[in-house]
């Protein structure tokens, strides 16, 4: 029985995206959100973006408080 995984089946657009696939996904992109769209688009990713970065930093301070504590117990 010849089974195929989703890990074997070939990114066929990934494989040869060149500039040209960059233009294709930056068109599609446009027409689907607009010009005026887009820096709000942009903004809110950059924003999100900070904002995980902000969370991970107060994750690892957190555990290493943790670790501290745990170590003078």
């Amino acid at each position: 029985m010849n089974t195929i995984f989703l890990s074997e089946l070939p990114l066929l657009f990934i494989q040869k995206f060149g500039i040209g696939g960059a233009v294709l996904v930056l068109v599609v992109i446009l027409l689907l959100f607009g010009g005026k769209k887009i820096p709000q688009l942009m903004r809110g990713l950059g924003s999100g973006m900070k904002e995980f970065k902000d969370g991970m930093k107060e994750g690892e301070s957190k555990a290493a408080d943790d670790k501290e504590t745990e170590k003078i117990k």
